[in-house]
């Protein structure tokens, strides 16, 4: 069966990279886990690391992960769903946030479950996804530090990830003078400005961040080994901790293009083929993957010599030329990933997940 491995000792090793370059630089980090998709047997063996701070856009992930360890200290990050705020502040220690209305009720809901929720609040600084305005910014935090139960424990910003704006050392200073005039006009300590992420990790390395940048929160980099701001890899680090094989369940010589009148596909597209395929075969191979479990735009074979030509809900098609490396059924096709083709193979209920060790 189609199934995802998790090599622990290569993650482990990733691990101790990243926790040495943050507490060379006095620099907190929590770890993303939204990419586990909550998987209970993964996050066990992530969390025996020395981890401090886990961070998910999942309620349901952040309860798995306190059952756990409940000493790990949990974020919320983004800005919560009325309905989930009685589980925000019972799984969540911090949330990130960026409307009064919601910050009210979150006070409310700590009030009532006798907490203290800490609350990171989140700035727009061009990535046009969550964030308070610039010019609205001061008077928002005044009427937040009035609130019970609330404590703001830092100001931050998220980048890249939508439109893909680059973090930059001006932007992070920004954030710092922001996160100054608060200091000033309110006599009050603020302990992170949280603008880390995978994607800022360069500009630590290039000695280009802000001293007051001083919390990340990193998945992608920790998990693949990217460095996302120069879409390539950081030295040192393990690229192939997950490695995903599809099981061949058809294995036969078929024409090189479908005979018959051609309407639209699956995904409503209108395949054509050139003219001089016509009349050709090869060996094609039926795997037991299809959209239902990852886009096929997000793996790629790790043998050159395939090409994948199609894909259904519950499968997907490879050309294997004239299988020279001599598959048969039954055999596994490895393929490469990338961030978001884990992310769909993990939230698959239909893809078996294994752990695996170096000596495996």
């Amino acid at each position: 069966m189609a199934h995802i491995t998790l090599n622990i000792d290569k993650l482990q090793k990733n691990f101790d990279f990243l926790d040495k370059l943050f507490k060379d630089r006095n620099i907190e980090w929590s770890v993303v886990t939204k990419m586990l998709c909550g998987h209970k047997e993964y996050l066990t063996e992530l969390l025996k690391m020395d981890i401090r701070q886990a961070c998910d856009s999942r309620l349901s992930n952040l309860k798995v992960i306190k059952s756990i360890r409940p000493d790990v200290e949990t974020i919320y990050i983004k800005p919560p769903a009325k309905r989930f705020l009685p589980g925000i502040v019972k799984y969540a220690d911090i949330s990130m946030n960026t409307e009064i209305s919601t910050i009210q009720m979150l006070s409310a809901e700590a009030v009532k479950q006798n907490k203290i929720h800490k609350i990171i609040i989140m700035l727009e600084m061009g990535e046009l996804r969550e964030g308070v305005l610039h010019e609205n910014f001061i008077n928002f935090y005044e009427k937040v530090f009035s609130l019970p139960n609330i404590e703001v424990i830092g100001i931050g910003t998220n980048l890249n990830c939508m439109y893909g704006v680059l973090p930059s050392h001006d932007k992070l200073i920004q954030l710092s003078i922001y996160k100054q005039l608060l200091e000033v006009k309110f006599n009050r300590k603020i302990k992170y400005v949280s603008a880390g992420s995978s994607v800022t990790i360069p500009l630590i390395l290039k000695n280009l961040l802000p001293v007051a940048t001083n919390h990340f929160r990193v998945g992608e980099t920790l998990y693949l080994g990217t460095d996302v701001y120069n879409d390539t890899v950081i030295d040192g680090m393990e690229t192939d901790i997950f490695q995903f094989y599809a099981q061949i369940i058809e294995l036969k010589n078929k024409p090189s293009i479908p005979i018959g009148e051609l309407g639209t596909n699956l995904e409503g597209e209108s395949v054509t083929f050139s003219d001089n395929m016509e009349g050709h075969t090869s060996c094609r191979a039926i795997l037991d993957v299809g959209i239902l479990d990852v886009d096929r735009n997000h793996l790629q074979p790790k043998d050159k010599g395939i090409k994948v030509v199609g894909v259904t809900s519950d499968v997907t098609v490879v050309d294997l030329g004239e299988n020279n490396q001599g598959y048969k059924v039954g055999n596994f096709i490895e393929f490469e990933l990338n961030y978001t083709g884990v992310l769909k193979l993990l939230n698959s209920k239909y893809v078996d997940k294994y752990i695996k060790h170096n000596r495996n």
